[in-house]
Protein backbone atom coordinates (compact mmCIF):
# COMPACT_ATOMS: atom_id res chain seq x y z
CA UNK A 1 0.00 0.00 0.00
CA UNK A 2 1.28 3.54 -0.46
CA UNK A 3 2.45 5.75 2.08
CA UNK A 4 1.35 9.31 3.15
CA UNK A 5 3.27 11.30 5.33
CA UNK A 6 1.12 14.14 6.99
CA UNK A 7 3.70 16.70 9.37
CA UNK A 8 1.95 18.73 11.74
CA UNK A 9 -0.79 15.93 12.49
CA UNK A 10 -2.01 16.89 15.92
CA UNK A 11 -3.24 20.26 14.04
CA UNK A 12 -6.45 21.29 13.35
CA UNK A 13 -5.63 20.64 9.54
CA UNK A 14 -3.40 17.68 9.81
CA UNK A 15 -5.91 15.99 11.91
CA UNK A 16 -8.30 16.26 9.15
CA UNK A 17 -6.13 15.50 6.05
CA UNK A 18 -5.15 12.05 8.24
CA UNK A 19 -8.61 11.27 8.70
CA UNK A 20 -9.46 12.33 4.31
CA UNK A 21 -6.30 9.91 3.10
CA UNK A 22 -7.42 6.90 5.72
CA UNK A 23 -11.24 6.97 3.95
CA UNK A 24 -12.65 8.93 6.34
CA UNK A 25 -14.80 11.95 6.76
CA UNK A 26 -13.70 14.81 9.19
CA UNK A 27 -16.30 16.10 11.56
CA UNK A 28 -17.72 19.33 9.89
CA UNK A 29 -17.68 17.68 6.72
CA UNK A 30 -20.12 18.54 3.62
CA UNK A 31 -22.38 15.37 3.37
CA UNK A 32 -20.91 13.02 1.10
CA UNK A 33 -17.17 15.34 0.90
CA UNK A 34 -17.10 18.59 -1.03
CA UNK A 35 -19.70 19.30 -4.11
CA UNK A 36 -16.44 18.81 -6.66
CA UNK A 37 -16.52 15.58 -8.41
CA UNK A 38 -13.16 13.73 -7.49
CA UNK A 39 -12.78 15.62 -4.29
CA UNK A 40 -13.58 13.90 -1.46
CA UNK A 41 -11.89 11.00 0.79
CA UNK A 42 -9.05 8.90 -0.76
CA UNK A 43 -8.37 5.18 -0.56
CA UNK A 44 -5.41 3.06 -0.82
CA UNK A 45 -2.98 5.14 1.29
CA UNK A 46 -1.37 4.12 4.57
CA UNK A 47 -1.40 7.22 6.54
CA UNK A 48 1.58 7.97 8.68
CA UNK A 49 0.68 10.89 11.07
CA UNK A 50 3.74 12.85 12.46
CA UNK A 51 2.74 15.21 15.15
CA UNK A 52 5.44 17.09 17.17
CA UNK A 53 6.56 15.04 19.32
CA UNK A 54 7.45 12.33 16.80
CA UNK A 55 9.11 14.43 14.07
CA UNK A 56 10.85 17.45 14.77
CA UNK A 57 11.24 18.79 11.35
CA UNK A 58 13.82 21.41 12.83
CA UNK A 59 16.12 18.62 12.92
CA UNK A 60 17.56 17.00 9.85
CA UNK A 61 19.03 13.67 10.49
CA UNK A 62 15.81 12.90 12.32
CA UNK A 63 13.94 13.80 9.02
CA UNK A 64 15.83 11.93 6.91
CA UNK A 65 15.95 8.97 9.09
CA UNK A 66 12.18 9.07 8.94
CA UNK A 67 11.74 9.52 5.67
CA UNK A 68 14.21 6.98 4.61
CA UNK A 69 12.16 4.70 7.02
CA UNK A 70 8.81 5.41 6.29
CA UNK A 71 9.26 5.98 2.00
CA UNK A 72 6.34 7.98 1.62
CA UNK A 73 4.89 8.02 -2.23
CA UNK A 74 3.47 11.51 -0.87
CA UNK A 75 4.29 13.98 1.67
CA UNK A 76 1.53 16.77 3.37
CA UNK A 77 3.62 19.13 4.84
CA UNK A 78 1.28 20.67 7.24
CA UNK A 79 4.16 21.33 10.09
CA UNK A 80 4.14 25.27 11.09
CA UNK A 81 4.83 27.53 14.14
CA UNK A 82 1.53 29.47 13.42
CA UNK A 83 1.30 31.49 16.64
CA UNK A 84 1.55 34.85 13.87
CA UNK A 85 2.40 37.49 17.19
CA UNK A 86 4.74 35.01 18.86
CA UNK A 87 7.02 34.77 15.64
CA UNK A 88 7.53 38.67 15.85
CA UNK A 89 9.33 37.74 18.43
CA UNK A 90 10.90 34.98 18.22
CA UNK A 91 12.80 35.21 14.16
CA UNK A 92 14.84 32.26 14.77
CA UNK A 93 12.11 29.89 15.98
CA UNK A 94 9.90 30.64 12.69
CA UNK A 95 12.51 30.64 9.95
CA UNK A 96 13.63 26.84 12.01
CA UNK A 97 10.21 25.67 12.28
CA UNK A 98 8.41 27.25 8.76
CA UNK A 99 11.60 27.44 6.29
CA UNK A 100 14.45 25.21 7.57
CA UNK A 101 12.17 22.77 8.67
CA UNK A 102 10.92 22.62 4.68
CA UNK A 103 13.87 22.76 3.46
CA UNK A 104 14.75 19.41 5.54
CA UNK A 105 11.24 17.88 4.16
CA UNK A 106 12.22 19.13 1.11
CA UNK A 107 15.44 17.69 0.66
CA UNK A 108 14.36 14.22 2.40
CA UNK A 109 11.53 13.86 -0.17
CA UNK A 110 14.28 14.44 -3.44
CA UNK A 111 16.73 11.78 -1.84
CA UNK A 112 13.88 8.99 -1.41
CA UNK A 113 11.31 10.00 -4.22
CA UNK A 114 8.23 11.61 -2.60
CA UNK A 115 6.09 14.46 -3.74
CA UNK A 116 5.90 17.32 -1.83
CA UNK A 117 2.08 19.27 -0.98
CA UNK A 118 3.44 22.16 1.10
CA UNK A 119 0.48 24.27 2.80
CA UNK A 120 1.40 27.91 2.79
CA UNK A 121 -0.48 31.59 3.95
CA UNK A 122 -2.42 34.42 2.87
CA UNK A 123 0.01 35.89 4.88
CA UNK A 124 2.53 35.93 2.19
CA UNK A 125 0.91 39.24 0.95
CA UNK A 126 1.13 42.53 2.51
CA UNK A 127 -2.52 43.44 2.30
CA UNK A 128 -2.69 46.18 0.04
CA UNK A 129 -4.63 45.03 -2.66
CA UNK A 130 -7.58 46.49 -3.67
CA UNK A 131 -8.70 43.04 -5.18
CA UNK A 132 -7.94 39.28 -4.59
CA UNK A 133 -5.06 38.13 -4.98
CA UNK A 134 -4.58 35.40 -7.07
CA UNK A 135 -1.64 32.90 -7.82
CA UNK A 136 0.47 34.72 -10.01
CA UNK A 137 0.52 38.30 -7.79
CA UNK A 138 4.14 38.87 -6.37
CA UNK A 139 4.52 37.94 -2.38
CA UNK A 140 5.43 40.82 -0.43
CA UNK A 141 4.82 39.64 3.28
CA UNK A 142 4.93 42.20 6.22
CA UNK A 143 5.00 39.97 8.92
CA UNK A 144 8.13 37.43 10.37
CA UNK A 145 5.36 34.91 10.31
CA UNK A 146 4.59 35.68 6.06
CA UNK A 147 8.11 35.93 5.70
CA UNK A 148 9.12 32.50 7.09
CA UNK A 149 6.13 30.89 5.32
CA UNK A 150 7.50 32.46 2.09
CA UNK A 151 10.87 30.82 3.00
CA UNK A 152 9.00 27.54 3.05
CA UNK A 153 8.10 28.30 -0.55
CA UNK A 154 11.42 28.82 -1.77
CA UNK A 155 12.71 25.67 -0.40
CA UNK A 156 10.30 23.40 -2.59
CA UNK A 157 10.78 22.00 -6.51
CA UNK A 158 8.59 23.48 -8.82
CA UNK A 159 6.81 20.17 -9.64
CA UNK A 160 5.34 20.24 -5.79
CA UNK A 161 2.39 21.54 -4.89
CA UNK A 162 1.99 24.73 -2.91
CA UNK A 163 -1.59 25.42 -1.14
CA UNK A 164 -2.37 29.07 0.02
CA UNK A 165 -5.31 29.45 2.55
CA UNK A 166 -6.42 31.11 5.07
CA UNK A 167 -8.32 32.26 8.49
CA UNK A 168 -8.80 28.44 9.38
CA UNK A 169 -11.10 27.13 11.27
CA UNK A 170 -11.56 23.48 12.34
CA UNK A 171 -13.47 20.90 15.35
CA UNK A 172 -10.13 20.23 16.68
CA UNK A 173 -7.77 22.70 17.46
CA UNK A 174 -7.94 26.22 18.83
CA UNK A 175 -9.47 29.11 16.01
CA UNK A 176 -11.81 32.07 16.03
CA UNK A 177 -15.16 30.41 15.45
CA UNK A 178 -14.26 28.05 19.01
CA UNK A 179 -12.95 31.49 20.72
CA UNK A 180 -16.22 33.03 19.45
CA UNK A 181 -18.99 30.25 20.65
CA UNK A 182 -17.08 30.33 24.14
CA UNK A 183 -17.05 33.89 24.63
CA UNK A 184 -20.83 34.35 23.60
CA UNK A 185 -21.93 30.79 26.19
CA UNK A 186 -19.61 32.91 28.59
CA UNK A 187 -21.50 36.22 28.55
CA UNK A 188 -18.44 37.94 27.30
CA UNK A 189 -18.69 41.35 25.68
CA UNK A 190 -17.81 40.84 21.99
CA UNK A 191 -15.94 43.32 19.94
CA UNK A 192 -14.18 42.29 16.64
CA UNK A 193 -12.47 44.16 13.90
CA UNK A 194 -13.83 44.50 10.91
CA UNK A 195 -11.22 46.48 8.99
CA UNK A 196 -9.20 43.07 8.08
CA UNK A 197 -11.06 40.87 5.40
CA UNK A 198 -10.16 37.62 4.22
CA UNK A 199 -11.57 33.91 3.22
CA UNK A 200 -12.96 32.25 6.41
CA UNK A 201 -11.87 28.24 5.23
CA UNK A 202 -13.08 24.89 7.63
CA UNK A 203 -10.35 22.60 7.38
CA UNK A 204 -12.77 19.72 6.75
CA UNK A 205 -13.48 21.33 3.41
CA UNK A 206 -10.11 22.34 3.10
CA UNK A 207 -8.59 18.89 3.74
CA UNK A 208 -11.04 17.01 1.28
CA UNK A 209 -9.13 19.41 -1.65
CA UNK A 210 -5.95 19.16 -0.61
CA UNK A 211 -6.04 15.09 -0.73
CA UNK A 212 -7.10 15.61 -4.34
CA UNK A 213 -4.56 17.75 -4.99
CA UNK A 214 -1.68 15.98 -4.00
CA UNK A 215 -3.10 12.44 -5.16
CA UNK A 216 -3.09 13.98 -8.50
CA UNK A 217 0.00 15.50 -8.05
CA UNK A 218 -0.86 18.71 -9.41
CA UNK A 219 2.08 20.95 -9.70
CA UNK A 220 2.04 24.74 -8.63
CA UNK A 221 0.84 27.15 -6.21
CA UNK A 222 -3.11 26.77 -5.95
CA UNK A 223 -4.94 29.62 -3.61
CA UNK A 224 -7.42 27.34 -1.40
CA UNK A 225 -10.23 28.72 0.35
CA UNK A 226 -14.13 28.52 0.96
CA UNK A 227 -15.88 31.07 -1.26
CA UNK A 228 -16.58 34.55 -0.31
CA UNK A 229 -14.68 37.45 1.41
CA UNK A 230 -15.55 38.60 5.12
CA UNK A 231 -14.11 40.44 7.75
CA UNK A 232 -13.59 39.08 11.29
CA UNK A 233 -16.83 41.05 12.43
CA UNK A 234 -18.77 39.18 9.78
CA UNK A 235 -17.35 35.35 11.00
CA UNK A 236 -18.79 36.63 14.37
CA UNK A 237 -22.39 38.31 13.89
CA UNK A 238 -22.89 34.77 11.77
CA UNK A 239 -21.52 32.28 14.71
CA UNK A 240 -23.90 34.53 16.95
CA UNK A 241 -26.73 33.83 14.83
CA UNK A 242 -26.36 30.36 14.39
CA UNK A 243 -26.19 29.97 17.95
CA UNK A 244 -29.92 31.40 18.29
CA UNK A 245 -28.00 34.57 19.64
CA UNK A 246 -28.47 38.59 18.10
CA UNK A 247 -25.82 39.27 16.02
CA UNK A 248 -26.31 43.00 16.88
CA UNK A 249 -24.39 42.22 20.23
CA UNK A 250 -21.28 41.76 18.22
CA UNK A 251 -19.63 45.47 18.35
CA UNK A 252 -17.18 46.33 15.18
CA UNK A 253 -14.01 48.12 16.21
CA UNK A 254 -10.68 48.57 14.07
CA UNK A 255 -7.57 46.70 14.52
CA UNK A 256 -6.15 49.77 16.07
CA UNK A 257 -8.38 49.62 18.78
CA UNK A 258 -7.27 45.91 19.70
CA UNK A 259 -6.16 46.44 23.94
CA UNK A 260 -3.63 44.87 23.91
CA UNK A 261 -2.29 45.44 20.18
CA UNK A 262 -1.32 42.73 18.39
CA UNK A 263 2.41 42.19 17.65
CA UNK A 264 2.44 41.29 14.05
CA UNK A 265 0.93 43.47 11.22
CA UNK A 266 -2.33 41.60 9.57
CA UNK A 267 -2.73 41.99 6.09
CA UNK A 268 -6.06 44.54 5.52
CA UNK A 269 -7.07 42.39 2.68
CA UNK A 270 -6.32 39.09 2.28
CA UNK A 271 -8.69 37.75 -0.05
CA UNK A 272 -7.30 34.71 -2.17
CA UNK A 273 -9.05 34.31 -5.56
CA UNK A 274 -8.55 30.42 -6.20
CA UNK A 275 -8.19 31.04 -9.67
CA UNK A 276 -5.85 28.23 -10.48
CA UNK A 277 -8.35 25.66 -9.05
CA UNK A 278 -10.92 27.42 -11.16
CA UNK A 279 -8.96 27.26 -14.52
CA UNK A 280 -8.70 23.37 -13.92
CA UNK A 281 -12.42 23.29 -13.62
CA UNK A 282 -12.48 22.56 -9.58
CA UNK A 283 -14.61 25.74 -8.15
CA UNK A 284 -15.72 23.19 -5.98
CA UNK A 285 -14.99 25.03 -2.67
CA UNK A 286 -18.51 26.27 -0.59
CA UNK A 287 -19.02 28.98 0.33
CA UNK A 288 -17.86 30.41 4.11
CA UNK A 289 -21.27 30.44 5.41
CA UNK A 290 -21.94 27.15 4.31
CA UNK A 291 -19.06 25.73 5.81
CA UNK A 292 -19.05 27.93 10.02
CA UNK A 293 -22.59 26.88 10.06
CA UNK A 294 -21.49 22.80 9.46
CA UNK A 295 -18.56 23.70 12.11
CA UNK A 296 -20.90 25.26 14.76
CA UNK A 297 -23.39 22.40 14.72
CA UNK A 298 -20.37 19.65 14.47
CA UNK A 299 -18.82 21.98 17.68
CA UNK A 300 -22.13 21.47 19.17
CA UNK A 301 -22.96 17.69 18.66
Amino acid sequence: MKKVLITGAGGQLGSDAGDIFSGDLPPGSAKGGLPAAKVGRVSGYEVVRATHDLLDITNRSVVMEAVSAIRPEVIVHAAAYTKVDDCEHNHDAAFAINSIGTRNIAEAARLYGAYVTYVSTDYVFDGSADRPYVEWDTPCPVSVYGRSKLGGEMELDREWSVVRTSWLCGVRGGNFVKAIMGAYRDGKPLRVVNDQRGCPTVTSDLAAMLGWITTEKLPGIFHVTNRGAASWWDVAEFVVKELGGDPGTVRPITTADLDPPRAAPRPANSVLDNMALRIAGMDGMPDWQDGIARLVRALQD
